[in-house]
């Protein structure tokens, strides 16, 4: 498929498309601190998560922001997000792609499409893959992790399959992701210093950590991203406190 026949027919949502396979064939510079960095060995797990971009079904962004400019992309550009079970491991609750561990016969792209299809009951036959990024390092979890960029030629019913691991399937709209009032930060310690990494907040879901890095950097790289306010924080464990309580 080129360019100029991304679903939709409309030339801003082609453009977003180009952006999205020329980017994966310069690749991307993640610009990751030092303290994320891990040493690689046999402990060291493969992993890899679907990037996927589509066209929202009869919805745009909650209401257009003059902080976006109309041009940036599409009022109708989603990316397909997941909620992680609280009962997890490492990162419950959180946000994050369809994805997870390589087999041992497997590529990341063979592993993001066949996770997404187990957690989410995503029809891969409806995928173009445009192509793989660099892997980055995800310590708490010893994962080194390939982003997979997706477009979404003939979106299906997605929705939580297994409720062990998911429990909430949604696509947000890239231009809601991107309004300056959507932004802010996250503040972690390591090695007694504190670091701050992006975040997003749209409506009542908060993107962050792994993801909203992907997502932050990749919006940079694209050319996407549009000024804002950095030194805004939240707190994600807040946010996991009052879903815990709204669980119960």
């Amino acid at each position: 498929m080129s360019p100029t026949q991304a679903p939709g027919g409309a030339e801003s949502r082609a453009d977003a498309y180009a952006d999205l396979v020329a980017l994966c064939a310069r690749g991307i510079d993640w610009r990751l601190d030092p303290s994320r960095a891990i040493t690689l060995g046999p402990a060291t797990r493969p992993a890899a998560v679907l990037v996927l971009f589509g066209r929202l079904d009869a919805l745009t962004a909650d209401a257009p922001s003059p902080a976006v400019p109309s041009h940036a992309v599409p009022a109708d550009l989603d990316v397909l997000l997941q909620r992680r079970a609280g009962t997890l491991g490492h990162h419950a609750g959180q946000v994050a792609f369809p994805g997870g561990r390589l087999e041992p016969s497997e590529g990341p792209v063979d592993a993001a499409l066949r996770e997404a299809t187990e957690e989410v009951g995503l029809d891969a036959d409806g995928v173009e893959v445009l192509g793989t990024l660099a892997p980055l390092p995800v310590p708490v979890s010893n994962h080194l992790v390939t982003p997979v960029p997706a477009w979404w030629v003939r979106p299906s019913q997605v929705a939580a399959v297994d409720h062990a691991e998911t429990v909430d399937v949604f696509r947000l709209s890239v231009a809601d992701l991107l309004d300056p009032a959507n932004r802010a930060s996250v503040a972690h310690t390591r090695a007694g210093a504190t670091v701050r990494t992006p975040a997003f907040v749209v409506d009542d879901v908060l993107v962050w950590g792994f993801t909203a890095i992907v997502l932050s950097r990749m919006f940079d790289a694209l050319g996407w991203a549009v000024p804002w306010d950095a030194h805004r924080l939240v707190d994600p464990a807040a946010d996991l406190v009052r879903r815990s309580r709204t669980a119960d």
